[in-house]
């Protein structure tokens, strides 16, 4: 599911009318079926996503203030974190926590890797200590034989993407929907059964996300992902030794988001 290269966008309405990008329907292939339901699986995981999802808005708040209409990181954090159905005083505790005199400074850091069958791994973290999270993300790659690679390695291989997802609702007008956020930078729309998917570069983020507010429609989930330019299809037998090292990975605090190239 590769998002379309970012194109100059005309001003004129008849010249977007022109240019505008096909609504797909997406055809999910049997890899990325089994790397779905075994993601969903992992996540399900309530104890380990609850801590990722309170670091998200800590960060949040510590870096941009703790009234979430007067920061649109913040407010998606906690809208990311609504969607997963964090209880309110967990999501208020994480608040709080961003203005307490013995708050943990949390750094950002990525890492890239190779994993089993050549799989490609971007992985995205949030740690108060550096030291800690290389040693076992070098761990999780080293024992399914895989290996950190130096940082910029992989990077060219994914492309940066802001995504927004949402319900789709009967008098929904995704043509109309598309034109209507060209401007705010929107690449790609696409729908899975009743789910709609919005693409835009990851600069694009803020416009995107006013914009959909001014439409008033109701995101559940928007964030920046990493999406393969060369995605590869792996068997099934191959999917479980990579799916082993993943759930090493994710299941790790200090990890907030890896991303692969599994098609």
């Amino acid at each position: 599911m590769l998002a379309k290269p970012k194109m100059v966008r005309p001003v004129s309405i008849l010249g977007a009318l022109r240019n505008r990008k096909r609504v797909k329907e997406i055809s999910m292939g049997r890899a990325f079926e089994y790397r779905r339901a075994a993601k969903e699986k992992r996540w399900d995981k309530m104890s380990k996503l609850f801590p990722k999802l309170g670091k998200a808005i800590t960060m949040a708040a510590k870096e941009g203030g703790t009234d979430p209409d007067m920061n649109a990181t913040l407010r998606t954090a906690i809208k990311n974190a609504k969607s997963e159905n964090m209880p309110k005083d967990n999501i208020d505790a994480a608040i709080k926590r961003a203005n307490a005199k013995d708050a943990e400074a949390f750094s950002e850091m990525n890492y890239e890797g190779k994993g089993p069958h050549g799989v490609l791994v971007f992985v995205e973290c949030a740690t108060d200590n550096p030291t800690r999270t290389i040693a076992n993300v070098k761990s999780y790659f080293n024992k399914a034989g895989g290996a950190v690679v130096p940082n910029g390695s992989l990077e060219y291989m994914f492309n940066r993407k802001s995504v927004f997802e949402f319900e789709k609702t009967e008098e929904m007008d995704l043509e109309e929907l598309e034109l209507e956020l060209i401007d705010a930078g929107l690449d790609e729309i696409e729908q899975v059964e009743d789910k709609v998917f919005i693409y835009g570069d990851y600069t694009s983020f803020g416009s995107i996300s006013a914009g959909l507010e001014g439409l008033n429609i109701d995101v559940t989930k928007s964030n920046l992902q990493r999406i393969p330019t060369q995605p590869v299809e792996f068997t099934e037998e191959q999917l479980v030794d990579i799916e082993k090292m993943l759930d090493k990975i994710e299941d790790d605090d200090d990890i907030q988001q890896v991303f692969t190239n599994i098609a």
